[in-house]
């Protein structure tokens, strides 16, 4: 039997425990966050996302980053509800407007940033009070969002979701110590996101998840993508479908933890959602040689939105995890719950293997 714990100080971290980073901003949430072991530390790199502070009854602000004078800014959009009836402002996230098309948003409600927390022993966490990338105004002027870790060598790739009126990309960053860092640009255009990098070349190429957004035909589903490089991404192949029954996995599926490698071959952690958008974590076994292979699977979340903090919160009933720590037959899932604070789970390699059944 599959036993995962919830950490007994979950949750980690809270919007409390983060400096905004402006003084007009507030913090909405802390999560979703990619995860790596630098020196003798667990470094989490968390989404902080922000509002703008000060709005009137009727009133939403919008905050964007532009280019003002050849610089980067932080601007900030009102929008009066009461002028624009053509605007659905029910989500909490997002602004949208209806057109032949179907729906499409046309403002975030909150900005987000990439910020380092630091831990020695992987559950008590220092946040950093300022943030470790902002984004800016050509690649993100709508925000950074769910980095993923992934180390090769001595060098840790970020890729993130980078967000502009374009729509949601995948971007890439390179660390070697979390304290400077190298940009790389777009690698997935939109909409394409949940990526995530294996940690080494199979067969001389790199390989990554990632989870391309049809406007027409065909459902948000998991691809993968083979590079020579970290930055030219092709040889694309469809991996996994949603469920056609009415269970957890049957609205989107993707993301989820970057693949760790085991004797039995490649265990994937995922993230699925149903039709109405509650969060759940499943995991793969993929063949060590083929990766596209799917040796065995969990039929049911290893982990689901139950306790009080994963239910309620900025988009409750969500976990949704960007990385996880794997020592010996421990994994340390860290997660997003609520959209709004980082938590903790543990479970035995063991026996998420002994829990999957063959397909």
């Amino acid at each position: 039997m599959l036993e995962v714990k919830r950490c007994g100080e979950n949750p980690l971290l809270i919007p409390n425990n983060v400096k905004p980073s402006q003084e007009n901003f507030t913090v909405e949430g802390v999560f979703n966050c990619g995860v790596a072991r630098y020196r003798d530390e667990v470094i989490l790199l968390c989404r902080v996302a922000e509002s703008v502070k000060g709005a009137r009854d009727g009133e939403v602000l919008v905050p964007v980053v532009k280019k003002v004078d050849g610089k980067d800014e932080t601007t900030v959009i009102s929008l009066i509800k009461s002028e624009h009836p053509e605007l659905d402002f029910t989500d909490t996230r997002t602004i949208n407007k209806m057109t032949k098309h179907g729906k499409r948003t046309v403002y975030l409600t909150s900005l987000s940033h990439l910020r380092v927390a630091r831990s020695k022993d992987g559950i008590h966490f220092t946040i950093e009070d300022t943030p470790f990338i902002f984004p800016c105004a050509e690649e993100e002027s709508w925000g950074m969002e769910d980095p993923r870790i992934t180390q090769i060598g001595e060098t840790y790739y970020i890729n993130y979701t980078s967000v502009t009126e374009n729509g949601a990309a995948t971007s890439l960053i390179s660390t070697k110590d979390f304290e400077t860092y190298e940009r790389h640009g777009v690698i997935f255009a939109p909409e394409n996101k949940d990526v995530t990098i294996f940690p080494e070349k199979i067969h001389g190429m790199y390989m990554a998840f990632n989870r391309p957004v049809p406007g027409g035909i065909g459902n948000p589903e998991m691809w993968l993508a083979q590079s020579p490089d970290l930055e030219h991404w092709g040889h694309q192949k469809h991996f996994c479908g949603i469920s056609e029954s009415d269970s957890w996995d049957n609205g989107r599926i993707g993301g989820g933890a970057v693949p760790f490698k085991t004797e039995q071959g490649w265990v994937k952690i995922y993230h699925a959602a149903d039709k109405n958008d509650r969060y759940c974590l499943g995991a793969f076994l993929l063949d060590a040689e083929d990766p596209s292979k799917v040796i065995a699977k969990t039929e049911r979340p290893i982990l689901e939105p139950e306790a009080s903090y994963e239910t309620e919160g900025f988009f409750g009933n969500v976990v949704f995890t960007c990385g996880c720590l794997v020592e010996g037959d421990r994994i340390a899932i860290y997660y997003g719950a609520a959209d709004d604070k980082i938590c903790r789970a543990d479970l035995s390699v063991s026996e998420l293997l002994a829990a999957m059944k063959a397909v």
